[in-house]
């Protein structure tokens, strides 16, 4: 069930009968039709296991799932909200920036590295504990939150792409990451953030950033 955008900041979705979506909770705007919400506590299409995972990570973004027979009205926080439709393939994306998405996707968690998810790499560093990152697979759409909104950078075996952690959303396709320390002009006049940090992405997809470095 594709998502369409009424603005920036919302997006409206068509839900039939057996048809499923997952939202975070409190991202329902407004409703028309026979439409229910109910908190989701099997984890999503992932199951039982995926929640665990999610909840080992420090990553269980609480969900609801939606059903019936409506249209919906999705945001967020006042949040830029940016769709991506999946063909088949996985999308990792930090559990926090997740508005909606359709139940055909099956859902789970990813260690990624050896410090674990972006956001989890930089506090890795410090903590020295791995996290994991959330992934959706399969065919069906993803309605991500960033702020000030996202532009999609290819990453080609020609080149990688280095990434601000705090400006990371998503990424997906055959994508190798690397976490890097890079001191910069920022932390020699103690503005250091996430510019101590450089994610490097390399291989073959998309990295989804957003246009603002602050936290969601």
């Amino acid at each position: 069930m594709p998502f369409t955008s009424v603005n920036s900041r919302m997006v409206r979705a068509q839900i039939g009968p057996g048809q499923r979506m997952y939202s975070q909770r409190g991202a329902m705007l407004a409703y028309q039709g026979d439409v229910s919400f109910t908190p989701d506590i099997q984890g999503g299409q992932g199951g039982i296991g995926s929640m665990i995972g999610r909840r080992i990570a420090n990553e269980a973004t609480p969900l609801m799932t939606v059903e019936g027979s409506g249209t919906v009205l999705f945001g967020h926080g006042g949040h830029h909200i940016h769709v991506v439709d999946l063909t088949g393939e996985t999308l990792y994306v930090e559990a926090d920036r997740l508005l909606a998405f359709d139940g055909t996707l099956q859902q789970g968690t990813m260690f990624m590295g050896s410090q674990g998810g972006v956001m989890g790499m930089v506090r890795g560093q410090v903590t020295g504990q791995g996290l994991f990152t959330t992934t959706l697979k399969g065919q069906g759409a993803v309605a991500v939150m960033a702020h000030g909104g996202v532009i999609e950078l290819p990453i080609t075996p020609q080149g990688s792409v280095h990434v601000d952690p705090q400006a990371y959303v998503a990424h997906r396709g055959d994508v190798r990451n690397k976490l890097s320390t890079a001191l910069g002009w920022r932390d020699m006049v103690g503005r250091g953030s996430g510019e101590a940090f450089q994610l490097e992405l390399s291989g073959q997809g998309t990295v989804y950033v957003q246009a603002s470095e602050e936290k969601l």
